[in-house]
């Protein structure tokens, strides 16, 4: 595949709409209360962690609503559950049991999310009047507008859209087409509401000029982007089988995705704002061809998950795991040396973008600083 330059991209109909409205930088007063907020829910909370080096205090909480989901993605192995989601009583102990412990980011998992949809918008209420930085992750199909003034009005901080394609195929079910009268509606509104909009996108071996395509498009209407690489799970997970998924990155797609990489990190080197530093959109090469070492995973240190009945995990991977990690009622039992044994591991076979910029941004303050910035002028920091 050689590298496309911006008017490479497909011609979708829909991708050369003009945005709804013009991409432009957000004004003086929203971006210092964004830079405010942004100090609150990361930067001091990661300080005050260093600070308390022999206690657990999180800075970021995956905080799981629900299991089930209205879409069936083959790479997804939270995908065919059918339990009850977690209860009320449960998710307002879990934010209490956070704002104790300092933390102050609240990142929604899943599932998917907007299968309650009054549930997140009460939930994230009571934890943005708590003071809490609130990620809403969502395919975006179950929105409207009603919804999203809903949530604007409850106070989330960002919402991270999954898409995968410009249009759907097989395989790729998250697509901007299927959404797009939401995607725009959402963008409209993030003056009015003051959160951030970005595309959560997935690199799989089928869809490398779609998110080429995504990226275009995120740009030209001013939002942020966000890559993953599609991975199996470190453990296994009843009814998935990896085997049966037909989106993973093989031999014979790494060099479309090498290239692919290489144009990202050009974008990025070029004021587009991405939420991958650089280094890890460097560190997928290494991935895709199974050489990339043990890295320095904060999760159990600085990031942790809350399961739907309250219990821990160190990260979403391990969502499954049956060794007790704690739970709200008696606490973490993050236990360092066991972290360590698990780290070196697994970390080789993971590269979870969240625990990624969670482990270079908390790598001293002046990066921790980097992504308070990050949040604030995203306009002017494309470059990490």
């Amino acid at each position: 595949m050689a590298t496309q330059s911006a008017t490479d991209v497909p011609r979708t109909s829909f991708l050369f709409r003009r945005p709804p409205a013009p991409a432009t930088g957000a004004p003086p007063m929203r971006r210092t209360n964004q830079f405010r907020r942004a100090c609150r829910s990361w930067l001091f909370p990661y300080l005050k962690s260093r600070l308390a080096a022999n206690e657990f205090r999180p800075v970021l909480s995956f905080f799981y609503t629900d299991l089930n989901c209205n879409l069936n993605c083959s790479y997804c192995y939270s995908r065919g559950k059918n339990i009850p989601g977690m209860s009320w009583e449960t998710a307002c102990a879990a934010v209490e049991w956070l704002e104790r412990q300092g933390c102050r980011v609240l990142a929604y998992m899943g599932g998917e999310p907007l299968v309650r949809k009054p549930f997140i918008v009460e939930l994230t209420r009571l934890a943005a009047q708590k003071g809490f930085f609130v990620y809403l992750p969502t395919n975006g199909i179950l929105m409207d507008r009603d919804f999203i003034d809903a949530i604007g009005e409850a106070g989330v901080a960002a919402v991270n859209l999954a898409v995968d394609a410009m249009d759907g195929y097989a395989g790729i079910h998250k697509n901007l087409k299927r959404i797009l009268p939401q995607f725009e509606y959402l963008v409209q509104q993030e003056k009015r509401y003051g959160y951030h909009t970005f595309l959560n996108i997935n690199i799989t071996g089928k869809n490398v000029d779609d998110v080429m395509a995504l990226t275009e498009t995120a740009h030209r209407y001013g939002i942020a982007t966000d890559y993953h690489i599609s991975e199996p799970p470190p453990i296994d997970y009843e009814g998935f089988d990896p085997a049966g998924t037909d989106v993973w990155i093989r031999e014979s797609h790494i060099e479309a995705v090498d290239e692919l990489i290489d144009w990202l990190i050009a974008k990025n080197r070029a004021g587009y704002t991405m939420v991958n530093s650089i280094a890890h959109l460097e560190a997928m090469k290494r991935f895709i061809r199974r050489e990339l070492p043990a890295w320095p995973c904060r999760a159990g240190r600085v990031s942790m998950v809350i399961r739907l009945d309250g219990s821990f995990a160190p990260c979403f991977e391990y969502y499954a795991s049956e060794e007790d990690w704690g739970d709200i009622r008696r606490g973490p039992r993050f236990d360092e040396e066991r972290l360590t044994r698990l780290k070196a591991r697994c970390s080789p076979g993971c590269l979870s973008t969240c625990n990624y910029q969670v482990s270079h941004y908390s790598q001293s303050w002046l990066r921790s600083l980097q992504w308070v910035a990050k949040h604030a002028y995203s306009q002017f920091f494309g470059v990490s």
